[in-house]
């Protein structure tokens, strides 16, 4: 029993692939990051398999990719939480749990309903935005904020300003050791301490960097917008192929940002990267702390990542790189090579079997062999895909990725975007045009996993279906704190006159 190593999963929500300085990013600052890194394996071919909040986290704690959970986007049905257990078995904390793992987990989960169940012997949650009275005031971080300091219970939006503010350069409302994160943080540390004779399972799941950009004083000014690059673009026409980009920058009011508002807004994002870093170090500390430092695997995530004006586009849920590619660290002293830098393909759906197999039991489910690989027992994975929007809709989209080439489908028009990722690793120019044959092969490629995997919706005949090319309607999405009565802009009732 005690020979098993501890294992703990770090996640950050909304942070891309190229922001860990050991990695190669030297506009910012990230020395627990680089500590990790250093102190085992970097994926730098790793992805979020549907690079959205709810999706990627059923795929985590499912092992499966949205052809068996179902979930393809944000929208969760009534009932679905359950039937994904049902149709994939036991999630995560569940089934670590039934290995003799004393489990928790602290931070956003992003369930449907928000406070469901995933297993794990103690879950705190802390999701990011409170439908009702009674959510706020069950969610464990907002109930800290109200009980030990009620001096900021007045705060609406505890994490920053979102509708028209979400890609507004912000400051958070709250010192630094009143966020979100300093408050995750500190919860795990106390279950990391407790004293158990049992190996444990943890996970962290940091609701920043997502937007809204709003680090705590003084990480707010730690970047100089000067210094930071302008977002990547190619031919804007190209770019808005997939109609979910300049859908979802109107939808969160990033329709028009300016050079220097995008810089900015990159500035604030790294600020809230370090300072989650700092966090993250205080992880480290704590595990480093324990007799068994040295047996426990540590892995360091992102659900997805964000296009940060890349592409013309803002916010995820994309296949372009900026947005599906995530950073991806695994450590385990002894059992994994330190400061090892890896190209195989790698994806959220590998975690499940990666914390099962440590824990000797090895579930791959859908994922690979990630230990397997980095002790040279398991093949590299050949090919990867990812999934967006409904099969059967204009929606439905596919990532295809093989060797350096990148395919990217969409039911809206039948497009198909090929990209050589080591000649072009921007994304500017793409070559299905000059390269057809390999577009044609991918795409079949595409369509005989879909069809193996039952997805028949995705499908006509032995083709992927396609729909005749429109531009979705536009609209705006307004995320006030509904659980103080706030829908929409204009008085509330408890303005003065």
């Amino acid at each position: 029993m005690t020979d098993r190593p501890n294992v703990l999963f770090v996640m950050t929500d909304q942070q891309r692939f190229d922001t860990i300085a050991a990695l190669g990013n030297s506009e910012i600052d990230t020395p627990n990051l680089d500590r990790l890194a250093a102190r085992g394996a970097a994926f730098d071919n790793a992805y979020s398999t549907c690079p959205v909040c709810v999706p990627a986290r059923y795929t985590l704690r499912s092992g499966c990719e949205p052809t068996r959970t179902g979930i393809y986007d944000n929208a969760m049905p009534d009932g679905a939480h359950a039937a994904i257990r049902d149709r994939c078995g036991p999630y995560l904390g569940e089934a670590m749990a039934g290995l003799g793992y004393r489990t928790f987990g602290v931070g956003k989960f992003h369930t449907t309903p928000w406070d469901a169940p995933v297993g794990l012997d103690v879950q705190r949650h802390s999701e990011e935005l409170y439908e009702s009275p009674e959510q706020r005031a069950g969610d464990a971080y907002a109930s800290w904020i109200a009980t030990e300091h009620p001096e900021f219970d007045w705060l609406e939006a505890l994490m920053g300003e979102r509708t028209d503010m979400y890609y507004m350069p912000q400051l958070s409302p709250l010192p630094a050791d009143c966020t979100v994160e300093s408050w995750a943080t500190r919860e795990a540390i106390g279950l990391i301490e407790t004293e158990d004779d049992r190996p444990w399972f943890g996970f962290v799941s940091y609701i920043g960097p997502h937007p809204p950009f709003a680090p705590p004083l003084p990480y707010n000014r730690r970047y100089d917008p000067d210094r930071m690059p302008d977002p990547v673009r190619g031919d804007q026409d190209v770019d808005h192929l997939d109609q979910h980009i300049p859908w979802m920058n109107h939808l969160v009011y990033a329709e028009d940002v300016d050079p220097h508002r995008a810089r900015a807004l990159r500035a604030r994002y790294y600020g809230e990267i370090s300072y989650i870093d700092g966090c993250i170090g205080e992880l480290l500390d704590a595990v480093e702390r324990r007799p068994d430092a040295g047996n426990t695997v540590i892995c360091f995530f992102a659900d997805h990542g964000d296009l940060l004006g890349d592409h013309h586009g803002w916010q995820k849920e994309s296949f372009f790189e900026a947005a599906a590619r995530v950073p991806f660290l695994i450590s385990w002293p002894g059992r994994i090579a330190a400061g090892e830098r890896r190209s195989d393909l790698a994806c959220l759906t590998d975690l499940f079997g990666l914390a099962t197999s440590a824990a000797g039991e090895p579930d791959l489910r859908q994922g690979s062999d990630l230990l397997g690989l980095l002790a040279g027992t398991a093949p590299p994975r050949e090919t990867l895909f990812g999934y967006h929007g409904r099969p059967g809709t204009h929606r439905f989209k596919a990532m295809v990725r093989q060797g350096d080439l990148k395919l990217i489908w969409l039911a809206n028009g039948g497009h198909r975007l090929l990209f050589d990722l080591a000649a072009d690793p921007d994304e500017i120019k793409p070559v299905q045009a000059e390269r057809p044959d390999e577009a044609d092969r991918l795409t079949a490629v595409l369509a005989e996993r879909l069809r193996a995997d039952g997805v028949a919706d995705a499908l006509d005949g032995d083709r992927l279906r396609e729909f005749p090319y429109r531009t979705w309607p536009l609209t705006r999405i307004h995320q006030f704190d509904r659980s103080r009565g706030v829908t929409d802009f204009g008085p509330t009732g408890t303005e003065r006159h």
